[in-house]
């Protein structure tokens, strides 16, 4: 899985490279790059919110390519820092956790006496928060925790075919699953390498 995804990281890459030398001559900065992501992730809630799930599909997809931008022109400009990296960490969580209540709010007020979409939402959020918050732990604590299946980018891609494609429950329900199994991973990884050292 994880050779997959260096190989689809560096094809992505590849495409983004002409933009990345476009932005790096107007003197956008990554910071920018990363809060107009963080932009039209919240504009994808709210197009979600209305139910227009085409959209919100297309403008999140737009907003999520940028986040690969940002960090690819913070190196190619000798502009990575520390706090560059804490803000698209933030911003990245931030855009996700919008996508999904403006999912819920769509549910709540449009479809008030369904149940299972609204319960969909609220375990797709709180496994996929839980991915990255047993990585940041097991790496606070000197080992890494990186494996699984469903990591950030699989999640945003599972979102966008979901909402473009119309299937929005389907895709709830896979990053919800794929999630639990993977923090569940990462935890038993990291509690084994805890006890080894």
């Amino acid at each position: 899985m994880e050779t997959f995804r260096r190989r689809l990281s560096s094809l992505f890459q590849q495409l983004q490279a002409p933009l990345v030398r476009l932005l790096a001559r107007t003197g956008v900065t990554p910071n920018q790059v990363t809060l107009l992501g963080l932009l039209l992730s919240v504009a994808a809630a709210v197009l979600a919110s209305q139910g227009w799930f085409l959209w919100a599909g297309l403008t999140l997809a737009v907003g999520s390519a940028l986040d690969m931008v940002d960090g690819m022109l913070a190196r190619s400009t000798g502009k990575a820092s520390p706090q560059g990296a804490l803000l698209d960490s933030v911003a990245d969580r931030l855009g996700e956790a919008a996508v999904l209540l403006g999912l819920l709010l769509y549910y709540v007020t449009q479809q008030p006496e369904g149940w299972r979409a609204p319960l969909l939402v609220g375990l797709a959020l709180v496994n996929g928060f839980l991915v990255s918050y047993v990585r940041a732990r097991a790496e606070g604590l000197g080992v890494t925790g990186k494996k699984g299946l469903m990591t950030r980018p699989e999640r945003v891609v599972a979102l966008v075919a979901g909402l473009v494609l119309g299937w929005v429950e389907v895709a709830l329900a896979v990053i919800a699953l794929l999630s639990l199994v993977t923090w569940v991973q990462r935890l038993l990884d990291s509690w084994r390498a805890l006890g080894r050292r």
